[in-house]
């Protein structure tokens, strides 16, 4: 069965479009079939695999409008199981434009619905805000993954995060649970580091992931070429940790 998860975090810079761009390519060099939904207007899951916004005749705005089929919006990457529906500065305007609109919130779940038994993981890179496109993602996935950077005030902004989850869960998507927590930026030489990973096994026990993400430079270099860390250079400790990641995913 298709397993459709949000990766997700209000606040940004924590990781997640790494993890979202990442995690699809590693899980796509081990065999799965992989569609990644960029639903963040900044596009930067996009621009991380390498497609050229301008050339685009259509992103996902055009499907949550309506004026796209699913398969019409699916743009192939340069790994053979890795497929994305890309996203563009567009989609800035699908609040104002559903403000009255009927069932605005399951707008992307009937967009996948054509093209959901196709993959084996659908990933949706959420917008960094608790907004009308994060309750898309949120009313489409059956989880939600959340990246929690290595730093302070970390597990201080969890707590919306995790309000927003049970509130969709009681009113539009019974099902939805949190698939688990992963741990980013993490470098191992701070005792900060430590106390985060700490707290958040003390208080989120096995949800926390075993794999942790750390700080590493090509993590950071492998966006402007076009490319996921794990073909940009798998020896480098980002590209290995992704890997290891995808595995523990797979194994839970």
């Amino acid at each position: 069965m298709t397993q459709i998860i949000s990766i997700a975090n209000q606040k940004g810079g924590v990781g997640k479009t790494t993890t979202a761009v990442n995690l699809s390519a590693a899980l796509a060099m081990l065999g799965k079939k992989i569609l990644l939904v960029d639903c963040d207007s900044q596009a930067n899951a996009t621009t991380g695999l390498g497609i050229e916004k301008p050339a685009l005749e259509a992103s996902l705005y055009h499907g949550l409008i309506g004026e796209a089929d699913i398969a019409d919006l699916m743009v192939s990457t340069m790994l053979p199981k890795l497929t994305i529906v890309p996203s563009s500065v567009d989609l800035i305007g699908f609040e104002i434009e559903m403000v009255s609109a009927p069932r605005r919130e399951a707008r992307l779940k009937q967009l996948l619905v054509p093209v959901a038994d196709q993959f084996d993981f659908i990933f949706i890179d959420c917008p960094p805000a608790l907004s009308l496109l994060t309750l898309n993602a949120f009313v489409a996935s059956h989880s939600v993954l959340i990246p929690l950077q290595s730093e302070f005030f970390a597990l201080e902004g969890l707590g919306q995060l995790l309000d927003t989850i049970k509130r969709v869960k009681s009113s539009f998507n019974s099902k939805l649970k949190i698939n688990g927590i992963l741990l980013t930026m993490f470098d191992r030489r701070t005792n900060l580091a430590q106390n985060v990973v700490e707290d958040a096994r003390q208080y989120f026990k096995d949800l926390v992931f075993k794999t942790k993400i750390p700080r590493n430079v090509k993590l950071g270099e492998a966006p402007s070429y076009g490319l996921p860390v794990v073909l940009y250079d798998k020896q480098s400790q980002g590209s290995k940790s992704y890997m290891a990641f995808a595995r523990e995913l797979l194994k839970r």
